[in-house]
């Protein structure tokens, strides 16, 4: 059996496809395209299609999941959960089911119940976390999110369900590796011995400085720098400096790695703080780690916290990792096709 998993982000859309053998899992493969929900929702058939080639015609199933529909390009999440449904029925001739928090809906159930979907990636991603632990927190850290799921006994226990409800619980914390403005993080920072007051306008973000500090590769760059320039380190270096009203004449490289290394420390300290909320609540002392960050931000805030850690990268190879939500998704899909 060959089911396709699908996460349909705001700015990304990752795919995964699994090949499953009486029961055991034999194959994963996996993909990503950059897509702008808020400018390209138009342009989810097409990324769709590119992401599975040849391969749309060998497929059993798709199981999908989906958190673009908070995309600005939508009045509200009703009208993104029903847009978003409708281009992929289009592309798929094969069953398709979309999680949601009870479970997998096909699309008729989805547009009877479009907020059970909406946002539902956390409970496909868990379905992996709590394979590797019965009894852990899941830390979930992409490019513009951070995912934080307690799992008791094999199964996700999260206190909030809906995206508004998981922000006031700890389980949702608004930083990731790459797209998050830097005056989100801080609001000062020091230099030479003064603390200086930033700008809030979007003058850098947080792929620039984790650019800087070698946290990541340009490779990993993958969204729109806030200029329209390169993703080279010295335009990182320029982003970050504007942030104090500055540039690389009035400030020079030890400028501003001392810079980006207060702003890494204290979005590390925004999870560590979080999870530290769902652990004293929950009663877990054990992390599992995932996506683009698990481990230059969530292997941190563990060691911030003294928890013990675990990356998904144990399991899966660091690229599927960055994925997970399409695995799990796929995974789901493929125990609802056997259910059928």
């Amino acid at each position: 059996m060959k089911v396709v998993g699908i996460d349909i982000g705001g700015a990304n859309t990752d795919m995964a496809i699994i090949e499953v053998e009486n029961g055991e899992l034999k194959d994963i493969r996996v993909d990503s395209r950059y897509l702008p929900m808020w400018l390209k929702k138009d342009e989810l058939q097409k990324t769709l299609k590119e992401l599975l080639g040849g391969e749309i015609e060998d497929i059993d199933g798709v199981g999908v999941t989906m958190t673009a529909e908070l995309a600005d390009a939508y009045k509200d999440k009703e009208e993104g959960v029903k847009d978003i449904i409708g281009k992929v029925e289009e592309v798929f001739n094969v069953p398709v089911a979309y999680v949601s928090l009870s479970g997998m809906l096909d699309a008729a159930a989805a547009l009877k119940n479009p907020l059970e979907v909406a946002a539902a990636n956390w409970i496909a991603t868990s379905q992996i976390a709590a394979a590797i632990s019965k009894n852990c927190i899941m830390v979930d850290i992409g490019s513009t999110t951070t995912d934080i799921i307690p799992i008791k006994d094999g199964r996700e226990c999260a206190k909030g369900r809906s995206d508004l409800e998981r922000l006031s619980t700890g389980e949702l914390v608004y930083t990731g590796v790459l797209r998050n403005n830097l005056a989100t993080i801080v609001d000062r920072v020091p230099l030479h011995g003064k603390w200086y007051r930033v700008s809030s306008e979007l003058f850098a973000i947080t792929a620039d400085i984790h650019l800087v500090l070698g946290n990541i590769d340009y490779k990993d760059y993958t969204c729109d720098t806030p200029d329209g320039a390169d993703k080279t380190t010295r335009d990182s270096m320029r982003r970050i400096a504007r942030l104090l009203c500055a540039d690389l004449k009035l400030l020079n490289q030890q400028d501003i790695r001392e810079i980006a290394t207060y702003i890494y420390h204290q979005q590390t300290l925004k999870i560590a703080e979080a999870i530290k909320e769902v652990s004293d609540r929950e009663n877990l002392d054990r992390i599992v780690t995932t996506g683009l960050g698990m481990n230059i931000l969530g292997r941190k805030a563990a060691e911030i916290l003294k928890m013990e850690c675990r990356s998904m990268d144990e399991f899966l190879n660091p690229r599927a990792c960055i994925v997970a939500p399409a695995i799990g998704s796929a995974i789901m899909m493929g125990d609802h096709l056997t259910e059928l």
